[in-house]
C-alpha cells in the first residue's frame, strides 16, 4: 500500500559549544564509523522544535508535558469559573485527570530544607501544593479544556469527587477527553502513559540523533572571572573553572510519516472536520521548526546561533531512508575547505546510489542550500528557499491526501 513520508536532512555547522551534555558536563558523543563523533540527542532536538512550534502554531494546536497536570488544569478550570479558588478545584482536578489517564496523582514529597537555608517550618514551606502525577503527563489545549468543562460540571453540582468520577458517564468521558482531539506536539511526537495504555498515541514523526560527519576532539575552557569590587591591591580572580566543547558538523535527519500524522489529528473529530488543512500545518510547522530551531544548552556561553548549510526534504511513497551512511567513512581531516564541501559531495554521490540501488526514487526532492560549498547538491532537486520549500512541501502533502480522500 502507498505510503506518504516525508524525509528532511541537514548539514549544519556549529561552532564551539556545548549544546548538549552528559552527565559528567561534557558534550554528548558517539562512536559512528570506528571514530568518535558529536552527537547530539534526538530527545534535545525535538524539545528545540516543540518550542518553536510556540511561535509558529497557535496554543490551541499545542500541548503542555507536566508533572503538574492538576495546576494546569485548575487554572483552566478558574478562567472559567473566576469565582473558583485553587483550593476548592485541586481535589476535582485531581479526579478528573486521574480519570482520564490513570495515572496516580498524589501530594508532592516535600523536600528537606538544605543547611543554611529556611528551615522546612517556615511558612512558605508548608504553603499547600497541589497534587502531582508521578510522571510527566502530556495533554492538548483542547484535552484540557474539555476536561475543564467536566470539572465545573462536578463542582457545580457540589458532588464528591471521587463519587462524580466513579460514575460511568463521567469516567468515560474524561477518558474520551484524552484520547480525541491531539495537539500537534502529541500527533508528532507521540505520547506513552505507562498506566492506561489506550490513550497512547503512536509518534509520527522520527528524529534521528545527530551526528558528525567527521571525528571530534574534546577540547576545554579554562576561565576566570574577576571580582568588580577588588581593588588594585587585590590581584587574582575571583572564579576559576573549566567548560567542555568541540566544534562538528552534523547530519540532522527526521522523518515524518504523514499517514500516522493524519491518523492522529483526525482522532475523535467529526468526518467534516478531517484532514488536510491540520496536517498540512503540522507539516509546515514541523519542517520549519525543526530546520530553524537549537538547543539551547550553553548558548549564553558560546553563542552557537548558527542556521544549516543545507537542507533537502523528500516526499516518498515507501518508506522514509536517512542517508546517514555517506559519513559512516568519515570525510577528510585537515583540509583548507573544512567540511561543509566534503559533506556535501559524500551526499550527492550517496542519494542517487542508494535509490538507484533499491529502486526508491523519492517522488519530489526540494533544496534549500547556501552558498558555493554546497554547489554539489545542485543536480538532486528543485532550488528554492526554506519559506518557498515550506509551502511548497505543506501543500504537496495535502494534495496526497486530498486525492486519496
Amino acid at each position: 500500500m502507498s505510503r506518504t513520508i516525508l524525509d528532511v536532512h541537514i548539514l549544519q555547522t556549529v561552532p564551539p559549544s556545548n549544546i548538549n551534555r552528559d552527565d559528567t558536563g561534557a558534550p554528548k558523543s558517539a562512536v559512528y564509523g570506528g571514530v568518535r563523533r558529536s552527537r547530539v540527542s534526538s530527545q534535545a532536538w525535538k524539545k528545540a522544535t516543540r518550542k518553536a512550534f510556540e511561535e509558529l502554531l497557535d496554543p490551541a494546536d499545542l500541548g503542555v508535558r507536566t508533572k503538574k497536570v492538576v495546576d494546569t488544569l485548575t487554572e483552566r478550570v478558574i478562567m472559567r469559573e473566576a469565582s473558583l479558588t485553587t483550593e476548592q478545584v485541586w481535589p476535582m482536578a485531581a479526579e478528573i485527570i486521574q480519570a482520564a489517564t490513570g495515572a496516580k496523582i498524589e501530594a508532592p514529597t516535600r523536600k528537606a530544607a538544605a543547611k543554611g537555608t529556611k528551615s522546612a517550618t517556615d511558612e512558605e514551606a508548608l504553603e499547600p501544593k497541589a497534587p502531582q502525577s508521578s510522571y510527566l503527563l502530556f495533554l492538548s489545549a483542547r484535552q484540557l479544556d474539555a476536561l475543564a468543562e467536566l470539572a465545573i460540571e462536578g463542582i457545580g453540582k457540589k458532588a464528591e469527587p471521587k463519587v462524580f468520577v466513579k460514575e460511568a458517564e463521567v469516567k468515560a468521558r474524561a477518558r474520551k477527553a484524552a484520547a480525541t482531539r491531539h495537539s500537534v506536539d502529541i500527533a508528532l511526537f507521540g505520547r506513552m502513559v505507562a498506566d492506561t495504555t489506550d490513550i497512547n498515541v503512536d509518534a509520527a514523526a522520527q528524529v534521528a540523533h545527530a551526528l558528525s560527519v567527521h571525528p571530534v576532539e574534546l577540547e576545554t575552557d579554562y576561565f576566570t572571572a574577576v571580582d568588580d569590587q577588588n581593588s588594585d591591591g587585590e590581584p587574582g580572580a575571583g572564579m576559576i573553572g573549566t567548560v567542555d566543547f568541540n566544534s562538528a558538523t552534523l547530519y540532522r535527519y527526521a522523518a515524518v510519516d504523514i499517514d500516522q500524522l493524519a491518523r492522529n489529528l483526525d482522532a475523535g473529530l467529526a468526518d467534516g472536520e478531517r484532514t488536510g488543512e491540520p496536517v498540512r500545518r503540522a507539516v509546515e510547522a514541523f519542517i520549519e521548526g525543526f530546520t530553524l530551531s537549537m538547543p539551547t544548552g550553553k548558548l549564553n556561553t558560546f553563542g552557537n546561533n548558527t542556521l544549516p548549510d543545507a537542507v533537502i526534504v523528500k516526499l516518498r511513497s515507501a518508506r522514509p531512508v536517512s542517508f546517514v551512511g555517506a559519513f559512516e567513512n568519515p570525510v577528510a581531516q585537515g583540509t583548507a575547505q573544512g567540511h561543509v564541501r566534503a559533506a556535501c559531495k559524500a551526499l550527492a554521490d550517496h542519494i542517487p546510489a542508494i535509490e538507484d540501488a533499491f529502486g526508491a526514487p523519492a517522488d519530489q526532492t526540494w533544496i534549500v542550500r547556501v552558498g558555493s560549498q554546497t554547489q554539489d547538491l545542485a543536480p538532486l532537486g528543485e532550488q528554492v528557499n526554506l519559506p518557498e520549500l515550506v509551502t511548497q512541501a505543506g501543500q504537496a502533502v495535502a494534495d496526497r491526501l486530498g486525492k486519496r480522500g
